[in-house]
């Protein structure tokens, strides 16, 4: 297949795109369109409502914060101001494809050492990069909903589209914890996660059911929601 059909396919024939991906496991396109797209909906939250309104409800809303006299309260809104908008970017840019690397390494070890599926790392890493191509639509979405919202600064930028039961929720008053999980809850989440588990069965062939690597796939990642849920909880995360 070509690079536009596989593009196109992880949408219209996903069973047939992740075969060839498993028999060709190329990665590099399908990943500078997720980070592309991704640095896109940033620079368009920054131009268009600013860091600051994000960090003023942030903070605002954060007891260990407000405990702070108002000159140190001050001065970490001034740090946080000029540190997220380049911090923001840089996890898109370097953060996800570290994150896919991590995540495709512990999907493999599930697949590999404990079903005893004969994947190759390539094959789990490109799988995870195709099957990351919904979260473009979630960006292009979510950048709509940003310019049609009639008060810009309460958007939401952590959760910009309405496809998961967080995004009914209110981020400051509601459970940090349960806030975290709702919002993990996510419509086009669990598509990646589909689309992932397709394709490690793809690689995999006989040896490994859908539901095992979908078991693989889902594993790692509902233990780092529950560890940024308890993060969260803490006040260690915003």
């Amino acid at each position: 297949m070509s690079e536009v059909s596989r593009l196109s396919g992880v949408f219209f024939e996903p069973g047939k795109t992740f075969a060839d991906i498993a028999e060709r496991p190329r990665w590099i396109v399908p990943l500078i369109i997720g980070i592309l797209f991704s640095a896109g909906y940033l620079y368009a939250f920054s131009s268009h409502v600013g860091w600051e309104p994000y960090l003023h409800r942030i903070m605002d809303n954060n007891a260990q914060v407000q405990r702070l006299p108002p000159e140190q309260q001050q001065r970490a809104f001034d740090m946080q101001s000029r540190i997220i908008p380049i911090a923001s970017m840089v996890t898109v840019v370097v953060g996800a494809p570290v994150i896919l690397l991590l995540w495709a390494a512990i999907a493999l070890g599930i697949a590999k050492g404990l079903l005893g599926a004969p994947i190759r790392f390539k094959q789990a890493f490109a799988s995870l990069c195709y099957a990351g191509l919904p979260r473009v639509i979630y960006a292009v979405l979510a950048t709509i909903v940003m310019f049609l919202t009639k008060d810009p600064e309460s958007f939401d930028v952590r959760n910009g589209f309405f496809s998961n039961p967080g995004a009914f929720m209110d981020p400051l008053t509601s459970s940090k914890f349960l806030y975290t999980l709702a919002s993990a809850l996510d419509v086009f989440t669990i598509w990646v996660m589909l689309l992932a588990a397709m394709g490690l069965k793809a690689a995999g062939g006989k040896r490994i059911s859908f539901g095992g690597a979908f078991f693989a796939v889902a594993l790692p990642w509902a233990v780092l929601v529950f560890i940024n849920g308890g993060l969260a909880a803490a006040g260690l995360t915003g």
